[in-house]
């Protein structure tokens, strides 16, 4: 019974010298693995929460057909700029027949400089619970989901807005984020360009 013991001790402790490194690396090798249909312009893997380096991650998801998220430009482009010490902004574009000439001719045309990835299977809508375009994800630096939503109030209705927003939902969960706290309102309905369900 002893031999037994001893023969069995030491065949658990061959396992786990040779399985400890592999446990190890398990969580590294888990989180390199690229996003599955989420593409670069070039058709590269693309992984915002990779390249953001232990920033706040924000997702803007646009299309370049949809009049609200075109007229949202120049408040996504100044939140961008306001924030890029500490938050890495991406333009997610989530329309599967949108090509990359399209959305090229898109940043061109609306003077985008931020990087655009391409979300056709749906992956990053479906990680951050939107719905139409535009609409916005505010991820903290572990990747936990900390807003959704509207980036403003400025719009009431589809084809109805206001003169000026009177509130400030995404700039308002980015300002939470970076101090370390949970935003106030953590989801908020977007009014926009409903996207597509995935099928």
């Amino acid at each position: 019974m002893r031999l037994y013991s001893a023969f069995f001790r030491r065949f658990a402790r061959a396992i786990l010298f040779f399985a400890m490194p592999l446990l190890l690396t398990a969580p590294l090798l888990s989180a390199q693995t690229p996003l599955k249909g989420v593409l670069d312009l070039s058709d590269r893997p693309a992984d915002p929460f990779q390249d953001a380096k232990g920033k706040i991650v924000v997702l803007l998801f646009v299309r370049t057909d949809c009049p609200i998220s075109n007229r949202y430009a120049p408040e996504i482009k100044e939140l961008s700029t306001r924030y890029k010490a500490h938050a890495v902004f991406f333009l997610v574009y989530p329309i599967k027949t949108e090509t990359n000439e399209q959305i090229r001719s898109h940043l061109s045309e609306f003077g985008y400089h931020l990087r655009a990835i391409r979300d056709s299977d749906s992956v990053l809508v479906q990680e951050s619970q939107v719905k139409v375009t535009p609409e916005a994800a505010v991820f903290s630096a572990d990747r936990r989901l900390l807003y959704h939503g509207r980036i403003d109030d400025w719009y009431q209705d589809f084809g109805r807005s206001r003169q000026a927003p009177t509130t400030h939902e995404l700039s308002d969960a980015i300002a939470a984020a970076i101090a370390g706290k949970l935003p106030t309102l953590p989801t908020m309905p977007a009014v926009g360009c409903y996207l597509p369900e995935k099928r």
